[in-house]
């Protein structure tokens, strides 16, 4: 039997491409989204019938939600060979404002808990089956924290050692955790990007270098790899250089879920 993947967030951007690549490269594909109508026209459209792709619906915020979609494709196909924790949002924050406590525990509850939640389920029985690959996706905005985007920054760092605890809690049972930090890709969530985005790449690129990555289980991804050299700068960058060079920078995105 072919290999199986789960994957959040998949009726769009990232995850749809990542779909599509396992697709094509004859794996089965189990995908959860909230827009579960748009995920089956895309499925059907890909001409991936019941053999090959299954539909759950799901809200990552929603860990009932989430347990039943994960019991669901291991009742069908069994335990996956890789999870792909996908789903996220991209939001700026401002804390000037009250009302935004509200937007970073959404971003909070989205990006961190909501990957935490799709991983829950399978970790045991990867951990009894000896094998296995958890994939969280993270963003380069995880190395430092940016002007106007205090929330993202933070989610994205939490999933960045959420992952690294993982792994050296896993490894010894033959699971590996591997965490992707995209730059720039052309999807939603950077649709509506009011500033410059270097190194911008095409969902399908992104998503051929990821499943490399992810087959390969490395430790820790920059895609694409100028941005890798970018984060490097921007990791060791001395506190105040890095002050002066971001602080007049400040951008308030429009909130969006994939």
């Amino acid at each position: 039997m072919s290999r199986l993947v789960f994957i959040t967030g998949a009726s769009s951007g990232i995850g749809q491409a990542l779909a599509a690549r396992y697709a094509r490269d004859g794996w089965r594909v189990a995908l959860v989204a909230r827009r579960v109508l748009a995920l089956q026209d895309w499925a059907r459209a890909q001409g991936l019938g019941p053999d090959r792709c299954a539909v759950f619906a799901a809200d990552v915020r929603d860990e009932a939600q989430l347990r039943q979609a994960a019991q669901a494709c291991m009742d069908l196909w069994g335990v996956p060979d890789v999870v792909v924790a996908n789903a996220g949002i991209s939001v700026g924050i401002d804390l000037d404002y009250a009302e935004d406590l509200a937007v970073l525990r959404d971003l909070m509850d989205t990006n961190v808990m909501g990957l935490a939640a799709t991983f829950q389920p399978f970790i045991g029985p990867m951990k009894q089956r000896g094998s296995g690959t958890l994939v969280g996706v993270a963003s380069v905005a995880s190395v430092r924290g940016l002007p106007g985007h205090a929330g993202y920054c933070a989610a994205k760092g939490a999933v960045v050692q959420l992952c690294e605890t993982l792994r050296g809690e896993l490894k010894p049972h033959g699971v590996a955790v591997v965490t992707l930090a995209p730059g720039y890709v052309a999807t939603p969530l950077t649709r509506d990007n009011d500033y410059p985005m270097p190194f911008l790449m095409q969902p399908d690129r992104f998503a051929d270098l990821a499943v490399k990555a992810i087959e390969a289980r490395v430790r820790w991804r920059v895609i694409p790899w100028q941005m890798g050299v970018v984060a490097t700068v921007l990791k060791f960058m001395p506190r105040g250089l890095f002050d002066a060079v971001v602080g007049a920078q400040r951008h308030r995105k429009k909130r969006r879920r994939v």
